[in-house]
């Protein structure tokens, strides 16, 4: 049975610099993610998995389900990560020389169409020479994503017609 996708809810994939944003249909391969940020320089990567839960306000939840204007939301995820290298600064305790960005590299993936329960609609990944940096980068983005990215998710819930599932903003 072919699946029919909106026709602005697309596969989307864009580079910056090193770091990589995609918009799929696919189910997201945390491994893979992961090491499309490996660097050598590397002293740490955080990774951030956002999974679909079981439950919301009380609801049994069955599934989500992503759409995107995927043009736009490709261009803003670009921009996030952009702002991302540009914002993070190094910690004060480190000495590193000006030549070792606080920021190697980031992915940023989501995922469009149904997610079941327990599986990965969206994984960051950052590579930086430190922790601090690392972790403070993935959760900038992840806070950027959820407030500005054209993506809107519906839950379905046990017990409902699907009918009654709401579309609403990709913000919480």
């Amino acid at each position: 049975m072919a699946t029919s996708h909106p026709s602005t809810s697309v596969e989307a994939r864009e580079e910056v610099g090193r770091s990589i944003c995609v918009l799929t249909y696919k189910s997201l391969d945390i491994g893979e993610i992961t090491q499309s940020v490996s660097d050598d320089s590397a002293g740490a990567t955080a990774i951030f998995i956002g999974t679909t839960r079981n439950s919301y306000q009380g609801k049994v939840v069955t599934r989500l389900e992503y759409q995107a204007y995927s043009k736009l939301a490709i261009k803003t995820m670009t921009d996030i990560i952009r702002t991302t290298h540009q914002s993070v600064t190094r910690s004060a305790h480190h000495s590193a020389p000006a030549t070792v960005p606080s920021i190697i590299s980031c992915a940023l993936h989501h995922r469009l169409g149904i997610v079941p329960v327990g599986e990965p609609s969206i994984v960051i990944a950052v590579s930086s020479p430190h922790r601090k940096e690392a972790f403070v980068a993935c959760e900038q983005i992840l806070e950027e994503v959820k407030q500005k990215v054209q993506i809107w998710k519906r839950e379905y819930y046990e017990g409902e017609r699907e009918e009654e599932a709401e579309w609403k903003t990709n913000s919480g």
